[in-house]
């Protein structure tokens, strides 16, 4: 009962404690002591929605079983509990140029940033060119939620650039979304895959030379090299720009910047400039479609299918010409002349991400000459072949095999019939899990991967079930994943990897997390099969991987792959345990430093005067407001020079950044 003015009190839950949960930011979580770990991930996708972290671990050991307390794991109050998700991958670049000026580009970049989706989900921007006018539209997001209808229409010109990046290097702010714009000389924006490996000595070297650093971004600090030394060549009381200026602002460039890189900058008026670092590490290339008078429009992508699916109202599509060769730049100038390239690194040398192939590009993409379904149908046969080599007669015991969705189906089919064995779907993948998500009775419910998966009971039951997957990283999903498997029924549960152990961090342009989140790194597999819970465990192995895509292009033979993360090769020569380590004492400052930010009251957002002497990518401005609506922040992100006054915020969607003033 309650007194008159008394308000009800609440039934007591018990003791509560609060935990730390690291996904881009640290969150601080009030849970039951006694609460599951389905009872954490729902408080998370309440908390996060689409954000929320696809797996949990802590202390490096997954938080594998839903229905466990986390006091069984080890958490209590104090505790930190890591956010894993989906391994991230590069970043997508895309391009075009047309060759009638009085056509549109937005359309076509759209839809090839959208079949370009997989490189990147965690945000997407265009910038196109009409005139001496550039317009802008960037934010976190998918492609499809980032651009709308009336942005769209006001994203005008024949010339522009895309981008949807995941971030690999910086941080998840929309400030940091691409292309990143700087006003001098002449107005550049950029469009960037890879990450710099020396980005702080970078940093210290444009800061040296009066340029504003603004974002976390390496992407910012090679747009600011290219600017400086493109403003050097520059002839003062012109606006005109020839090809030699733009390649010397490309050799600078190859000069200073070390890392896996593959570039699109738009250049405002002039045309668009792409080139890829020296070792090739990072896909790029490009097509055409011819027009009369000996011009052509021109498209370019990080994978070919974001050339193929190019199209407009005429329903012409684009034919791929080449890849661009590493240490190569290729200048498009405006109107659809045609192309001039220039080999600015005489000891390039090519050196693919093997990565690529095995996971992130899209299956039906040809990257440097090799059809990606092709080696993924020679992985799944070659891995065939280990695992009659490494159990000898004991491999008969498999009856069927399964793909684990979805990137590993090309593999497990060809691996299937090299064994003579049945290929099944066994796991049906949910598309529509973002709308489960959102609900938290039946997240809580349910473990996070049973959500996204169910299994088909009749292809497990009282069967030895091999499962094929592309690889494997932290081994938090397959463990759930053998789970399923046995408690669909299976007698007995097998897992393969279509890649070899991944025991190494990468630096290229991969976020593969630190050695000790990697299950192979210092395990055997016999140790790997106990943890995931799996009867045995069978991986590629690595002169195999190089062979499936060796094999299909002659012109490889003999190069010298990047893949680092199988064997801590690093291509570049630069990376060794000082280098890690100077990583994770500024990963941990940024940490603080942003903790503390949080901490304080003030609000960072964006803001300038207008004025055409700014060299910095962004200009950013603290100070402290009421909050304003999604619309309104949203907004914020797509402009990077504000020029009302105060802090109101424009309601065109798109910001028109004005043409550099020399």
């Amino acid at each position: 009962r309650t007194r008159p003015g008394e308000y009800p009190r609440r039934p007591r839950r018990g003791r509560e404690m609060q935990i730390f949960v690291r996904v881009d930011r640290t969150l601080v979580l009030e849970l039951r002591a006694d609460a599951t770990v389905d009872e954490l991930t729902s408080s998370l996708t309440a908390r996060l929605g689409l954000g929320a972290p696809e797996r949990l671990a802590h202390g490096g050991c997954p938080l594998a079983d839903g229905r466990r307390t986390l006091r069984e794991y080890g958490i209590s109050g104090g505790s930190t509990v890591d956010g894993l998700g989906r391994l991230p991958g590069g970043c997508g670049v895309v391009g075009v140029i047309l060759a009638d000026e009085n056509k549109h580009v937005n359309q076509m970049i759209f839809d090839a940033l959208t079949v370009l989706q997989h490189r990147g989900q965690d945000a997407a921007g265009m910038v196109t060119n009409m005139g001496k006018q550039l317009s802008l539209r960037k934010g976190n997001g998918l492609v499809a939620s980032v651009f709308s209808q009336e942005s769209m229409l006001q994203l005008r010109g024949s010339m522009g650039i895309g981008h949807c990046r995941y971030p690999t290097a910086g941080g998840s702010s929309c400030a940091e979304a691409q292309p990143l714009y700087t006003n001098y000389p002449y107005g550049l924006c950029i469009s960037h895959n890879g990450n710099l490996t020396n980005a702080h000595a970078l940093t210290l070297q444009v800061e040296a030379i009066c340029r504003h650093v603004n974002t976390q971004s390496d992407s910012e600090l090679l747009l600011n090299i290219f600017s400086e030394a493109l403003s050097k060549v520059r002839t003062e009381g012109s606006d005109s720009l020839d090809s030699d200026a733009i390649f010397y602002a490309c050799s600078v460039v190859f000069k200073k910047c070390i890392g896996g890189f593959a570039v699109a900058i738009l250049i405002n008026n002039v045309g668009v400039v792409c080139f890829r670092d020296p070792l090739g590490i990072r896909p790029l290339m490009y097509g055409q479609r011819e027009q009369p008078g000996g011009l052509a429009d021109y498209a370019i992508g990080s994978e070919s299918v974001g050339i193929d699916t190019v199209t407009d109202a005429s329903s012409r599509h684009f034919e791929l010409v080449r890849d661009i060769a590493p240490g190569e730049a290729v200048f498009f100038p405006k109107g659809g002349m045609p192309p001039i390239a220039r080999q600015c690194v005489p000891s390039a040398r090519l050196c693919p991400c093997l990565f690529e192939y095995v996971y992130f590009a899209r299956p039906d993409s040809v990257i440097d000459g090799v059809p990606v379904y092709e080696a993924r149908l020679r992985m799944g046969t070659m891995l065939a072949n280990k695992i009659q080599r490494q159990l000898g007669d004991a491999w008969q015991e498999i009856d069927v095999v399964i793909p684990v969705p979805d990137t590993s189906r090309t593999s497990a089919l060809s691996l299937a019939e090299a064994l003579d064995r049945p290929y099944r779907e066994g796991f049906i993948k949910n598309r529509y899990i973002a709308r489960t998500f959102i609900m938290p009775g039946q997240a809580a419910r349910k473990k996070g991967v049973r959500v996204k998966l169910n299994t088909i009971k009749s292809e497990f039951k009282g069967k030895n079930v091999l499962l094929v997957d592309d690889s494997i990283v932290r081994g938090t999903t397959c463990s759930e994943i053998v789970q399923m498997a046995r408690d669909a029924g299976a007698a007995k549960v097998f897992f393969s990897s279509a890649a070899p152990a991944v025991r190494f961090p990468n630096v290229y342009g991969i976020n593969i997390p630190t050695k000790r989140e990697l299950i192979a790194h210092g395990r055997e597999e016999s140790e790997i099969a106990g943890i995931i819970g799996a009867d045995w465990v069978a991986y590629q192995d690595l002169d195999d991987l190089k062979s499936a895509v060796q094999d299909i292009n002659p012109a490889l033979a003999g190069c010298t792959f990047e893949a680092s993360v199988f064997d801590g090769k690093y291509v570049t020569g630069d990376i060794g345990d000082e280098y890690f380590a100077s990583q994770a004492r500024r990963k941990q400052e940024k940490k603080e430093e942003a903790l503390a930010a949080k901490l304080s009251n003030s609000v960072t957002f964006l803001g300038a005067d207008g004025g055409g002497n700014q060299n910095a990518c962004n200009v950013r401005v603290a100070g402290t407001r009421p909050s304003a609506s999604a619309q309104q922040q949203s907004a914020e992100c797509d402009s990077l020079f504000n020029k009302t006054s105060g802090y109101s915020v424009k309601s065109n969607p798109v910001d028109n950044l004005a043409p550099s003033v020399n």
